[in-house]
């Protein structure tokens, strides 16, 4: 047996979480060892009982890793520990991190600089056009968003990080074989189709129920940079969520809403609990600091010193903008040679990239 197939088994068996398997891993070293070890040793490890101890002890005829590894592999999915490199380091923070995550698709160095977006499944218009305002803002600007792939907020956080050809993680309460809700399994496609990936802790037909999705909770939560509630009544899962990423120490920003919609009620409480209000993308961007690719410390300096490479309607207004000279709108659109839309896009796209700030009186300067 390997030792994928051996931490697949402990992942494989019912009734066991990553706090349990990870007190045994320390106890005895490794995953065969544990599958190995007598009922004796095992009941001396806390949390551990006769039943459970069983349980172990006769992993064989519960379950079987050889077929599930198999099955990944036919499905593309690919099967990743906390030791392996691309297994997501903001996750290890959490003292309950997941033993392994089945990934469909790809998770890259990028999905660091990551925003989770959630709030209610029972969206309303509101809700969504708030999302997808600051989800297609957030994604263009270089940040991977990260959500639940729920119906509602989560869907239209995908969807409008797709819209902006960015990067989006879909974090699922079920087995990727079971895939919930079934109505975004084109959503999800589109996703592990070279824009993102689609992942679980769970084994690939594991139903949803009301164990996994806070589960799945406080991965969205460990995930992230920053955590974005955009609409949610006083009662919603998407408040626990926002709690745990405050434990892990991460900054929450809440949309605000009207005061008498209850759908917009426990993003209003976060607010007047200490979130920081937001109504446009570059409030989180002015709070977090520079976007992405001038925020790694893995890019050589080289790199990090040089300007992107912009879209040509882009690279013109910013040629047209000497350093340190206020230029207005107008004087931009003459010297640039582009129309007043053009321009407008341009400015907006410079802005969330940090290399244009605006002024009063709708003038811009070059940072």
């Amino acid at each position: 047996m390997s030792p994928r197939e051996a931490i697949l088994a402990l992942n494989l068996l019912p009734s066991f979480g990553p706090v349990r398997i990870t007190r045994l891993l320390e106890a005895f070293g490794d995953a065969e060892s544990v599958l190995n070890a007598p009922a004796k040793s095992l009941l001396r490890v806390e949390g551990i009982g006769p039943e459970t101890a069983k349980l172990i002890s006769s992993w064989q005829d519960h379950v079987d890793p050889a077929k599930e590894l198999a099955e990944a592999v036919e499905r593309g999915i690919a099967i990743i520990t906390r030791e392996d490199p691309s297994y997501p380091k903001h996750l290890l923070q959490a003292y309950d991190a997941p033993i392994l995550l089945y990934v469909w698709g790809e998770i890259t160095a990028r999905d660091r600089h990551a925003i989770s977006v959630v709030g209610s499944r029972r969206a309303t218009t509101y809700g969504v056009n708030a999302t997808r305002k600051l989800t297609y803002q957030l994604a263009h600007a270089g940040f991977t968003i990260v959500s639940g792939l729920a119906r509602g907020i989560d869907t239209a956080a995908h969807e409008s990080a797709l819209a902006a050809k960015g990067r989006t993680i879909a974090v699922v309460g079920s087995g990727l074989a079971r895939l919930y809700p079934p109505e975004n399994l084109a959503l999800a496609q589109k996703i592990a189709d070279g824009n993102g990936a689609v992942i679980s802790e769970f084994p690939l037909h594991r139903e949803p129920d009301k164990q996994t999705f806070p589960m799945r909770n406080r991965i969205v939560a460990a995930w992230c940079q920053a955590l974005l509630v955009t609409e949610c009544p006083a009662w919603s899962g998407s408040l626990i969520t926002a709690n745990l990423a405050s434990e892990y120490g991460k900054p929450i920003f809440a949309v605000p809403g009207p005061i008498d919609k209850p759908s917009s009620a426990g993003c209003n409480q976060l607010i007047r609990d200490g979130a920081t209000l937001v109504s446009d993308a570059s409030h989180i961007i002015d709070d977090m600091g520079d976007l992405p690719f001038a925020r790694s410390n893995e890019l050589p300096l080289t790199e990090t010193r040089e300007e992107p490479e912009l879209p040509p309607e882009e690279a013109a207004v910013l040629a047209a903008m000497p350093a340190g000279d206020e230029m207005s709108i107008d004087t931009l659109i003459q010297h640039s040679g582009l129309p007043s839309s053009a321009v407008t896009a341009a400015l907006f796209k410079l802005e969330l990239r940090r290399l244009v700030r605006p002024l009063p009186g709708f003038r811009f300067i070059r940072r």
